[in-house]
């Protein structure tokens, strides 16, 4: 009986790698659902594709986050600073409805608020989703009950948000469809996703990502100016692009997607910045303005020694930071011995954006796990990864509820938050380091021992290198050099499936 397999081999299509075949974790973790599917298996003709299990494991993760939060949406958000706190389920987006206007009707950037913020503080395209929901909250009932709405319905705007990260994540690699499950499982994911509104340029980013994959260079620069007039960092992006498309001679690509990019961010912005230009520039002044917050390395500097860092001075070394940053990246992209993958440089350069923010809020873990699963497509350094930032949100919520408690100090005190903050960094630090290791190791890569060159890389897939800087190698257009798939440390071969995980 012919095997899904065969069936896909027959249609021309790829062959898909197996994680449970070449990962040790997701090996063993498939133990929990009978263990890898046997070779007889049929699945070629079946409703259950990788794709769509993937969206529903994201869209079930997703229902379990909105579980966790139900202590404060039963009155921990109203009646209580602390118990939102101690049951961590606090959320950004009730506090948000009557504190930004949303609830009074003002329109966001050209109304004023009352009190000290004056606008809201947030880029354009995330205040049009904050509006849209707002427009779908009734307006009967008490405040309380308004709030819980409006986060309910902010809860299913940003679901679908979420699986459309997990599935654009799948289908980025064509061949790793199963790598999506790094990102519909991730239990940071679950824990964050409804505490802001990150979401919505993750999944514009995630979108950009699998344009980019498929050769669609301009799509990709719209996603990219749509991404960015949501949220600031999917700009980043660009960065590696350029160095990579420098690298590869292809500069007639990363034109079009710059245009594309400056275009689409444009066409949302300009609007609001002629018409409100107050109000539009206080994302931009409040960024600038704010002081080192939660989560920062600044913070644990400064509780550490004890010592205050101004604004202007936590700006001015992230600046330095992130210059020198930079650098070791353009070095590393030009002195590679192969082409890095374009999701690698992805992944670092918004980890080292997070790494030298003057906050590092919980959300922000968000930005990266689509990401890190591109990137470093292994269980075993997710998860550890994963594992500490589950700390830190348990550690920031535990410090605030120590904060807000008064004299009963329930929760944890700066020490512990302290140790909260370096597992974040740490763990952080951890993940670019084997991702810069596999960069000067292309062998230790599992994109690329797997048989691909830059699957997320769309026009520079296999091509060819125009500059190379020392004594970089000229990269091979084929990976034949592997001997195909191998086993991490630690793990075994399991009996091959059939584009199962």
């Amino acid at each position: 009986m012919p095997s899904a397999e065969t069936t896909r081999t027959s249609a021309h299509e790829p062959e898909l790698v197996r994680p449970t075949r070449e990962d040790g974790v997701a090996a063993n973790g498939s133990e929990l659902f009978g263990g890898p599917i046997g070779r007889r298996a049929l699945l070629g003709t079946s409703w259950w594709t990788p794709v769509r299990v993937i969206a529903l494991v994201a869209i079930g993760m997703f229902a379990l986050g909105m579980v966790q939060k139900l202590p404060c949406y039963d009155g921990a958000w109203f009646f209580g600073a602390s118990s939102q706190y101690t049951h961590a389920c606090y959320s950004d987006i009730p506090h948000l409805y009557q504190g930004r206007g949303f609830a009074d009707g003002l329109v966001p950037y050209f109304d004023k608020i009352p009190g000290d913020m004056q606008y809201l503080e947030y880029p354009v395209l995330t205040g049009v989703f904050m509006e849209v929901a707002a427009w779908l909250t009734p307006g009967g009932g008490s405040i309380q009950h308004q709030e819980q709405i409006y986060w309910m319905v902010n809860a299913g705007m940003l679901m679908v948000c979420a699986a459309v990260i997990a599935v654009c994540t799948a289908r980025t690699h064509r061949r790793r469809p199963w790598d999506g499950l790094l990102v519909a499982l991730a239990p940071a994911f679950a824990l964050t996703a409804t505490i802001n509104w990150d979401l919505l340029a993750v999944a514009l980013l995630a979108a950009a990502m699998l344009m980019w994959s498929r050769g669609r260079v301009l799509a990709f620069g719209v996603l990219i100016g749509l991404a960015t007039a949501a949220k600031f960092y999917p700009f980043l992006v660009l960065g590696p692009l350029f160095l990579l498309c420098w690298r590869a001679g292809r500069w007639r690509e990363f034109g079009t997607a710059l245009l594309g990019a400056v275009g689409a961010w444009l066409v949302v912005n300009l609007p609001v910045m002629y018409f409100a230009p107050e109000g539009w520039a206080k994302f931009y002044s409040f960024s600038h303005d704010r002081g080192v917050d939660f989560g920062s390395v600044f913070l644990f500097i400064s509780q550490w020694l004890k010592i205050t860092i101004t604004p202007d001075a936590a700006n001015n070394w992230a600046l330095v930071m992130m210059v020198l940053a930079c650098v070791g990246l353009t070095v590393l992209t030009l002195t590679a011995p192969r082409r890095p993958r374009f999701a690698q440089l992805a992944f670092l350069i918004v980890a080292v954006f997070i790494l030298t923010n003057k906050v590092y809020s919980p959300q922000y873990v968000l930005w990266l796990v689509p990401l890190a699963a591109l990137a470093r497509p292994r269980w075993r350094d997710f998860l550890i990864w994963q594992a500490c930032e589950v700390t830190y949100f348990l550690g920031i919520w535990l410090y605030l509820a120590y904060t807000t408690s008064g004299d009963a100090h329930k929760g944890l005190p700066t020490d512990g938050y302290q140790v909260a903050i370096l597992v974040h960094l740490v763990g952080t630090l951890y993940l670019c380091a084997v991702v810069v290791r596999d960069i000067f190791m292309p062998e230790r890569d599992p994109v690329r021992r797997a048989g691909d060159d830059d699957p997320s890389g769309g026009v520079l897939d296999e091509s060819e290198d125009v500059f190379v800087l020392g004594a970089a190698a000229h990269p091979p257009r084929h990976a034949a050099h592997f001997e195909g798939p191998q086993v991490e440390w630690g793990s075994h071969p399991a009996p091959a499936g059939d584009g199962s995980p």
